[in-house]
């Protein structure tokens, strides 16, 4: 019965993706479209494979807890339907609301699980709580994140579509985080929202409320799944509207934006004590250094100061972008985000040997995607000593930051050195 149910919503969901027009006006084949979904449908079930044998120590033991947790609200829906529709919104902590950056004893820290176990109760009614089932939701769901930063890039990147689509199925941690049953699918899908909708709102200058609405909806992703997300996306908003003002110096234009939130960053505490981000940094920090999970790491305590945040600025890029080291190879998922992580580091520098120059200047939705990226990983860097949780919350910027690496990549002289130096070698 199980399998006989996953075939039929697999066949359902795969002709689904073939009339939806949203993913339709990509451009896409409708043959590409379908190996695009199988491939996230693949990952997903290897995700949730992932899950029961590697659970202790790969950290993946979430996305079957999520799952039972979503049975149960499920069961209250039948049982109690009055409180399946208001405990989302129960506050059990004396200090209310205000908490909104903290790690623990907070509304807002419980609110990202609580409405992820809500959403998957409500795939589990459609499943009928079978797992592998809701994995083919899952995809679809989370299908149109990718296509949307698709459909903005291919824009960017003329002819390059190939390379675009290379750069965010082709990436191993990115398909395997966004499609398993976890936050990551949908946080991609709240910024590729933003993305997408911004873009456009500014192409076509004006703003319409389907534009608004795919804006509110992607913030409100962002907020509910992982508040801390819209202190590194609205910087990164506010660089790319202020860009438009002066779009002849977009990069001056990013510098100051970003160093006006760096110093409201450490000063806003001293206009409101709520708005302490450093102190919220330094507890999320404490509260992953005492998890003490298979993969963490000793690291550098921070503290809520500027110098503090300086001094540590290399510990956190090594971290969020760097590792796992060779050294840091546990088990087989480390070793593959090992050699992930190392190709793409050589990606990067061969980007800076063969860049192809581009006929127009760089457009601003590609200084807000790096500067978004680099912020992230930063906040991530400085926060996070669990090299499981660095490789799943910088895996929804990979895309973001390889595909103007391989779309802006000479493939031509690139591969046209390796063949000269071959022939070379031939010759006697």
């Amino acid at each position: 019965m199980d399998f006989l149910l996953f075939v039929i919503y697999l066949l359902l969901f795969a002709w689904l993706v073939t009339k939806t027009r949203f993913f339709k006006a990509s451009g896409l084949s409708t043959t590409t479209l379908l190996i695009l979904f199988l491939l996230k449908v693949i990952a997903g079930i290897f995700y949730g494979w992932m899950g029961t044998h590697y659970s202790g120590t790969a950290q993946m033991v979430d996305t079957w807890n999520y799952h039972a947790q979503g049975i149960r609200e499920l069961e209250v829906l039948f049982d109690r339907p009055g409180e399946y529709f208001t405990n989302l919104f129960h506050n059990p902590y004396p200090d209310g609301y205000s908490k909104l950056f903290a790690s623990s004893g907070s509304f807002w820290n419980d609110l990202k699980s609580n409405i992820f176990i809500k959403f998957i109760s409500i795939l589990d009614l459609l499943s009928q709580g079978r797992y592998y089932v809701n994995v083919i939701f899952f995809a679809y769901i989370t299908l149109f994140g990718p296509i949307a930063v698709f459909r903005v890039m291919k824009e960017q990147f003329p002819q390059k579509e190939k390379w675009i689509l290379a750069a965010i199925f082709l990436c191993p941690s990115f398909l395997y985080w966004s499609s398993g049953i976890h936050k990551e699918g949908l946080l991609f899908l709240g910024l590729s929202l933003i993305i997408y909708h911004v873009y456009f709102t500014i192409k076509e200058k004006r703003i319409s409320v389907k534009r608004s609405a795919g804006i509110f909806l992607g913030l409100l992703l962002l907020f509910t799944l992982r508040n801390a997300m819209l202190v590194i996306v609205v910087p990164a908003l506010i660089a790319w509207m202020a860009a438009l003002r002066w779009n002849k110096r977009i990069p001056v234009t990013f510098g100051i934006v970003y160093l006006i939130f760096f110093t409201l960053f450490f000063t806003l505490r001293y206009i409101n004590p709520r708005l302490d981000f450093p102190q919220a940094v330094v507890e999320k920090q404490q509260a992953f250094v005492n998890l003490v999970g298979y993969s963490s790491i000793p690291i550098r305590s921070l503290e809520p100061t500027a110098v503090s945040f300086l001094i540590n600025l290399p510990q956190a890029l090594s971290l969020s972008a760097l590792r796992p080291y060779p050294s840091d190879i546990r088990h087989l998922p480390s070793l593959f985000s090992a050699i992930e992580t190392a190709l793409i580091l050589i990606l990067l520098l061969l980007f800076i040997f063969f860049k192809r120059p581009r006929i127009y200047p760089p457009d601003a939705v590609l200084y807000f995607t790096a500067c978004l990226s680099f912020t992230l990983l930063l906040v991530v860097g400085f926060s996070v000593n669990n090299l499981g949780a660095i490789v799943r919350y910088r895996s929804i910027v990979l895309p973001l930051i390889l595909i103007p690496v391989v779309a802006g990549m000479d493939w031509k002289r690139l591969f046209g050195l390796f063949s000269n130096s071959k022939i070379r070698a031939q010759q006697p």
